[in-house]
């Protein structure tokens, strides 16, 4: 249905995950991985921050979402996937960037897991210390 349409293309990222978002002009569907975002996420807080991007531009009966996810957990990727719809819709519309700015939407959020260092048990977490 959509492979000859033309549409806006943003990457998302968060955490692990990566999201590969295609905005095409519809109804305000949005797939998730071939499933719809009901079926994909569970919780309504991250069906929320999905949908955000959309909300604040007020597009959200204007575009179809069509994402691919891969990588980390479920949160992760309802950010990555937040992520790429803000820049797909940069592309679309550049008066929309001031809205998207100022909700922090365009920012990838730095914050990974802090890698496992020799000699101690997790990143930061030593081991536990006998005296005899």
């Amino acid at each position: 249905m959509y492979e000859s349409k033309p549409y806006f293309y943003g990457t998302g990222r968060r955490k692990k995950s990566v999201a590969r978002v295609r905005v095409y002009p519809g109804t305000g569907k949005i797939t998730i991985n071939d499933r719809d975002i009901d079926d994909y996420f569970g919780l309504e807080t991250l069906k929320l921050i999905v949908r955000q991007p959309l909300a604040l531009t007020e597009t959200s009966e204007k575009y179809d979402v069509i994402c691919r996810v891969a990588g980390g957990g479920v949160t992760g990727q309802a950010g990555a996937i937040r992520h790429g719809i803000a820049r797909a819709l940069l592309q679309s519309e550049d008066e929309v960037r001031p809205v998207l700015k100022k909700a922090g939407l365009l920012t990838r959020d730095p914050r990974m897991k802090e890698r496992k260092k020799y000699g101690l048990k997790g990143a930061r977490r030593a081991p536990q210390f006998s005296k005899r």
